[in-house]
């Protein structure tokens, strides 16, 4: 199309607008257009093009797709490596903090537990009645028990006698196993001075460390349930492992008590030391509280203490599915920060998970800890 003609047309239109009356008067008029045949010309198809119109930018199609990839990629973060030992206790709980000596001797008793027992068919049952001597001398008396399979009691009494029962129980697969049962486990009496030492030997007694003996290939089962009265004044370890609790009661002197499976009970005892099993309940009562550093644990188990009424101490509790309960006033000791540990070319950090406490004045450190259950601090009102 021609421009001038364009820019003619257009300017006749912008004076219609402006001044109407003028452009009529100066509009001439055309001829009348003759009419001109039409043509018709072939109709070619248009190719209709609705994609979406060209930007400056290009799109990316696959962004809500790489979003979710990258959702789902693991970022690998370089942290600086720290070598902190926190000692947690949850996973691995060593009950037993003494001396590798007797560490030793806790460990040196091979026992499997296995539920699934064969059929015992010969059984045998046994009572060993004995008495002992043990008149106050210089030094302290001292009471040890060594069993494996079976209960102790001891009771604290005034006589200068031990009065020694055991019910000894044999379970076996046959009368042969009854025999060789006789042969193989014996209770072993030491007596010096002022020291009685009573020993269950047998071949479930390991010297080596590289031996694991298995009960159920000796055929037999071999239980003794001691029941012990001594002097009230004495010093006293004991300890046991299967089908047994052990009991204390009306004792003076300082106590060492290890369980495995089974309770621990101890009543109206004027002492200090430790209490420990790993299935079952401690339960201690005293009628003195104890004047110098003691331990009490378990891992499936309360463990209940009840102490006299002038308690004085500084407590250090620990539990994981339990609470922590005082009849006692209590004021919350300042947690003591993590303790650093030099190794060659390593430094390990260790963190006291402990609750401190302290009851009145503070005292010697009681050391209450357990796995599943409440740990409860009770006033003796007996």
């Amino acid at each position: 199309m021609n421009k001038a003609y364009f820019l003619s047309v257009l300017m006749a239109g912008m004076a219609l607008l402006l001044f109407p009356e003028q452009a009529a008067r100066n509009t001439p008029k055309k001829p009348a257009a003759q009419s001109v045949p039409q043509k018709e010309y072939p109709v070619a198809p248009a190719e209709i093009d609705r994609d979406e119109p060209d930007v400056d930018f290009p799109i990316d199609v696959d962004v809500e797709r790489d979003i979710e990839v990258a959702a789902n990629m693991e970022v690998d973060v370089d942290e600086p490596d720290v070598d902190v030992d926190m000692d947690r206790h949850e996973a691995e709980i060593d009950l037993d903090h003494d001396s590798e000596q007797d560490v030793q001797e806790d460990i040196d008793v091979d026992v499997d537990v296995d539920h699934d027992e064969p059929a015992w068919t010969e059984h045998e049952q046994e009572k060993i009645e004995k008495t002992f001597a043990m008149p106050a001398g210089a030094g302290r008396r001292t009471l040890e028990i060594d069993n494996v399979w079976g209960s102790i009691e001891v009771v604290g009494t005034a006589s200068d006698h031990a009065q020694l029962t055991v019910n000894k129980s044999i379970r076996a697969e046959s009368k042969s196993k009854v025999e060789q049962a006789r042969k193989d486990v014996t209770l072993d009496i030491t007596q010096q001075a002022d020291s009685l030492k009573l020993y269950v030997n047998g071949p479930f007694r390991c010297d080596c460390h590289d031996c694991r003996h298995a009960r159920d290939d000796e055929g037999y089962i071999v239980k003794m349930d001691f029941q012990v009265q001594v002097p009230r004044d004495i010093d006293i370890k004991i300890k046991t492992v299967n089908e047994g609790h052990v009991s204390v009661r009306d004792i003076n002197g300082s106590f060492v008590v290890r369980n495995v499976n089974g309770d621990i009970q101890i009543h109206n005892i004027a002492g200090s030391g430790t209490a420990r099993t790993v299935n079952g309940p401690v339960k201690v009562t005293f009628r003195q509280n104890p004047r110098e550093a003691s331990d009490f644990e378990t891992v499936n188990g309360a463990v209940e203490l009840a102490f006299a009424h002038d308690l004085a101490a500084d407590f250090k509790f620990k539990t994981f599915n339990g609470g922590i309960y005082s009849d006692f006033p209590v004021t919350a000791l300042p947690v003591q920060g993590m303790k650093e540990e030099h190794r060659g070319s390593k430094v390990i950090f260790r963190a006291d998970r402990y609750t401190g406490a302290r009851v009145s004045s503070g005292g010697p450190q009681i050391k209450v800890e357990n796995l599943n259950g409440d740990i409860r601090i009770l006033q003796n009102h007996e």
